[in-house]
């Protein structure tokens, strides 16, 4: 008795199955009439067959008919291909099945875009039908990479001794540093509950409670503005704590888990297993970003020295101001005025008067290696070679110099040296790089000049409180990040799990304590009942597979993505409220400014 809709998958047929009688069902992925003889590529989840039928098959009338994302039922023979038409590209090339019966399961429509072939299309279709899209062969296995990247992760945490736990996804509001997206209470009128940002509280609450390795595939909400790596409503994280551990445990346990993901799914490219500590104010120095592209092997320096009380008046200016000073971008093998030029308008377009640059080159009276470019004959010979010497560079190389206080021109600078590593062909390619970012500093001072966390506030102070007793600005926490390519993977801490310390903490921000009871009521409780240190981090799953998929966009490694706007095409979310729904929330809707 044959099976109702198949009795092999479109990926199942090879040549010991030649004679045999079978059914397939699937989508038909595009037709070709060959003048009375019909091709047909059936398609499902598995793979694809290609379908064979004639004047001679009672099939034929029926097949005829049918168009591209029909989904039909065929019964037909397995025929093996001629030598000349053997397909090598798909599992079933060596074979087809000629139909006799056909059977449509479900008609379609006249397609908005097609599934055949890798056509570009705008956004706003392919997400208002994601599920077309979603049937074309990249971001279906995009999405078969993600999960198997998840079940992955899964079994090397169990691996590793951890436990999963589910924590709440309809919470109290906590300041993660986004915004909270809010739930009505009908229940409590007037009261709201969040969306958790992040299982933070719940996962330090879970090693108060004396579980002692915990993980979770968690989703995380947060209201956000959307870019291009990051998704503007929701995400999910590996989320990771433990008790008794330093960074330094945390990073022993992480690594394995991390390294053998990307050397398991990263297609044969290079998975670096030398995960460099860089603090982050050189990471900021040499990089210009505490997410630095080790792939490009440039690192900035500072050379204000040799700037100071030169005859570049601009530069010399500059450094009479404190908390000034000039940074070299290196670049080796870049030394022409073509190319020095070509950045120069980069930093332009940048926005950014531009960059100075100077380059050395054989001098043409055969006198041996001189600089080049107007900087050089501002600053002499004695300056220029001083500076190629700090820089190590020879013939044939340039420098980029960018000006002012560090924070107004770091991020330019860092993506300066990105293209200029990408332009000279210096970047590795096929290859992951990874590195520790470390001693984040605990505070920052905000536009007013008030001192506020400058990452997670739930983190231990080094130094504990002792450091808090000083000037806050000099106080590293026990925070740290892990960059990869360009992208910050993880996120994580070493937690604050002693009262004391964590009111001093928050006062230092300017929260008193009874704020702190009142936000954090949960949690600081907790630590007056025996609190193990404890620490963890979270990786961003979504960002992990679009490096592992190579796509730039995140929205490419997500089943059903929101747009830009945050807007769900395809359901039509947000949408209004029912009358009703708002009168049994006692909410009440303003019209729009």
């Amino acid at each position: 008795m044959m099976h109702a809709y198949r009795s092999h998958t479109c990926a199942d047929l090879n040549t010991s199955h030649a004679g045999q009688d079978v059914r397939l069902s699937g989508w038909v992925h595009r037709v070709r009439d060959h003048g009375g003889v019909l091709f047909i590529d059936l398609r499902d989840h598995y793979g694809m067959t290609q379908i064979l039928c004639d004047g001679d098959s009672p099939a034929f009338r029926a097949l005829e008919a049918v168009r591209a994302e029909f989904v039909i039922r065929i019964d037909g023979t397995v025929k093996l291909r001629d030598e000349s038409l053997v397909n090598p590209r798909i599992p079933t090339g060596e074979i087809e099945v000629y139909a006799r019966d056909v059977t449509v399961l479900g008609a379609a429509d006249e397609l908005p875009l097609p599934v055949f072939g890798d056509v570009e299309y705008p956004e706003e279709t392919r997400l208002t039908y994601r599920f077309l899209d979603l049937r074309r062969e990249g971001l279906h296995q995009n999405m078969m990479l993600r999960s198997n990247v998840v079940r992955s992760l899964r079994n090397r945490m169990w691996g590793q001794g951890f436990t999963e736990f589910q924590t709440p996804i309809i919470t109290a509001s906590s300041p993660e540093g986004a915004r909270d997206f809010l739930v009505p209470s009908r229940l409590h009128p007037g009261k709201f509950y969040a969306l958790p940002q992040a299982p933070q509280q719940f996962k330090q609450l879970i090693m108060v409670a004396g579980f002692d390795r915990y993980f979770q595939i968690a989703p995380c909400f947060r209201d956000e503005d959307p870019r291009a790596d990051r998704s503007p409503t929701d995400f999910y994280q590996l989320d990771i704590e433990m008790s008794f551990v330093e960074q330094e445990d945390v990073f022993q346990t992480v690594q394995p888990v991390i390294q053998g993901l990307f050397e398991e799914f990263g297609g044969g490219r290079k998975v670096d297993t030398d995960w460099p500590r860089i603090a982050y104010k050189d990471a900021l120095m040499w990089y210009g970003s505490d997410k630095p592209d080790l792939r490009n092997p440039i690192r900035m320096q500072v050379v204000s020295e040799h700037f100071a009380g030169s005859g570049f008046a601009i530069f010399a200016k500059l450094l009479e101001a404190p908390g000034h000073e000039i940074r070299a971008i290196p670049a080796p093998t870049g030394g022409s005025r073509k190319f020095c030029d070509r950045m120069n308008a980069f930093a332009q377009k940048e926005g950014l008067p531009g960059m100075g640059y100077i380059f050395w080159r054989e001098a043409e009276d055969g006198s041996g290696m001189e600089a080049a470019g107007p900087l050089a004959k501002n600053i002499g010979p004695e300056r220029t070679e001083a500076i190629r010497q700090q820089l190590g560079l020879k013939s044939g190389d340039a420098a980029f110099f960018l000006g002012g206080k560090p924070e107004t021109f770091e991020a330019i600078a860092g993506r300066a040296r990105n293209e200029i590593g990408r332009e000279l062909g210096l970047t590795e390619e096929n290859c992951f790089r990874f590195a520790w970012i470390v001693d984040f500093p605990m505070y920052e001072k905000d536009a007013d000049g008030k001192i506020d966390f400058s990452h997670n506030p739930f983190s231990m102070p080094q130094g504990g409180l002792e450091a808090l007793n000083g000037d806050p600005l000099k106080v590293h926490a026990w925070q740290y990040d892990l960059a990869c390519n360009g992208y910050e993977l993880i996120s994580g801490g070493i937690r604050n799990h002693t009262p004391d310390i964590m009111f001093k903490a928050f006062e230092i921000a300017g929260y008193g304590r009874d704020e702190v009871e009142k936000r954090f009521g949960g949690m600081v409780k907790a630590f007056r009942y025996g609190a193990p240190p404890h620490g963890g981090c979270a990786a961003g799953i979504d960002r992990i597979v679009m490096l592992l998929a190579d796509e730039a966009n995140i929205r490419q490694v997500i089943m059903f993505p929101m747009n830009q706007r945050a807007e769900d095409l395809m359901m039509g979310a947000p949408s209004e409220p029912t009358n009703e729904q708002l009168r049994e929330l006692r909410l009440r809707a303003m019209p729009k400014e």
